[in-house]
């Protein structure tokens, strides 16, 4: 089935209580003292489609809205409902972008739909639907009217994108996830249609850099086909290479999400694997990473399991669950040494985790 194949974890929805993660410890001495215990806070809730996380400088917390894909009263699915919401260190929240783009896959007929932001200054880049939305916040102020999506300038990742041709790409998918800076200072995007990262050079100036195979299914025969696609989430560059997270396709298999090195020049190599359904990363620390686990498992009838998602630390080799019992965690950002926020698409909820 072609809408297991892709993203489910866009339109999973059925939201959970909020999230039940109170307190988590690790085991272990930081010279002779114990690592100190960690505090799961819920910091925000009642968001619909939570998403992408990222801060500015003023210590708010912006958070993406995916949207919808509900077919209207004459059937048309473009709904560009998408909204950029801005979190006050108080905890109040303001709509800040709102109508970006949101419609229904025709390759998934899944919600396509705002995803994930990176502040870069006062620029916020912004993905939604097929397109890159840039928003200058150099004058926005808490509180005002929020921007129009409409009004603000888009490039078409999709259009270009979906018409290169690729083996790991038979159906001209293309579905722009995630993004980051590269050292070269080009926007680098992980397209989960293409299963490829997307270089943008310039406005408007697309290529691929890389793209990911298919992965063997261990389920088959029985469940789903001979192999799953691998599909790329997050993209971070860590000093020589770019870390990519892999989601994988249906059906979820356990312990089959990578994490990929990509080079520069576009060599793609496995940093580490044994993950389950990766969605998101942070740098971390010395030569440790931060990866978000959307879940330990799929059941093809209810999906992704709720409370099993996890924040993990892992260094190439082994791992360490930083946090656990998470409500189907999507987004992460890494404030300080103390401090991460988490969006859970499970229950629309905003958590603050510090002392790790």
């Amino acid at each position: 089935m072609k809408a297991f194949q892709k993203n489910r974890i866009y339109n999973y929805a059925g939201w959970m209580a909020v999230c039940l993660a109170l307190f988590f410890s690790f085991t272990g001495c930081v010279k002779g003292h114990e690592i100190p215990q960690l505090t799961v806070k819920v910091i925000a809730s009642g968001l619909a489609g939570t998403m992408g996380i990222e801060a500015d400088e003023s210590g708010n917390i912006l958070v993406t809205e995916s949207g919808t894909d509900i077919p209207d009263s004459v059937g048309n699915t473009h709904n560009d409902n998408g909204k950029v919401i801005f979190i006050s260190p108080a905890g109040k929240k303001y709509d800040a972008i709102i109508n970006l783009s949101s419609f229904a896959n025709v390759h998934s007929n899944e919600l396509q739909g705002t995803t994930h932001l990176l502040m870069d200054g006062r620029i916020l880049y912004i993905l939604s639907g097929d397109y890159l939305y840039t928003a200058d916040l150099t004058h926005y102020k808490l509180g005002d009217i929020p921007l129009d999506a409409k009004t603000l300038p888009r490039e078409d990742v999709a259009a270009v994108i979906s018409n290169i041709p690729s083996p790991n790409n038979p159906d001209k998918d293309s579905h722009p996830y995630n993004l980051t800076k590269g050292p070269d200072g080009d926007l680098y995007i992980t397209d989960a249609g293409a299963n490829a990262i997307v270089h943008r050079k310039s406005a408007n100036n697309f290529t691929v850099l890389a793209s990911f195979p298919a992965l063997a299914n261990p389920f088959f025969p029985g469940l789903g086909g001979p192999t799953v696609q691998a599909v790329p989430t997050s993209i971070r560059f860590d000093g020589n290479d770019f870390l990519v997270t892999i989601l994988t396709g249906f059906p979820f298999p356990a312990g089959s999400a990578n994490v990929y090195r990509v080079s520069l020049s576009g060599t793609v190599s496995l940093y580490q694997g044994g993950f389950t359904a990766l969605v998101d990363q942070e740098q971390g620390y010395a030569n440790s990473h931060i990866f978000v686990q959307h879940a330990a498992s799929f059941n093809p009838a209810t999906g992704f399991a709720p409370n099993s998602g996890s924040v993990i630390y892992a260094n190439g080799s082994a791992t360490k669950v930083l946090v656990g019992g998470l409500n189907q965690p999507v987004g992460v950002k890494q404030i300080n040494s103390n401090t991460l926020y988490v969006t859970c698409l499970g229950d629309g909820t905003v958590l603050k985790v510090t002392n790790y």
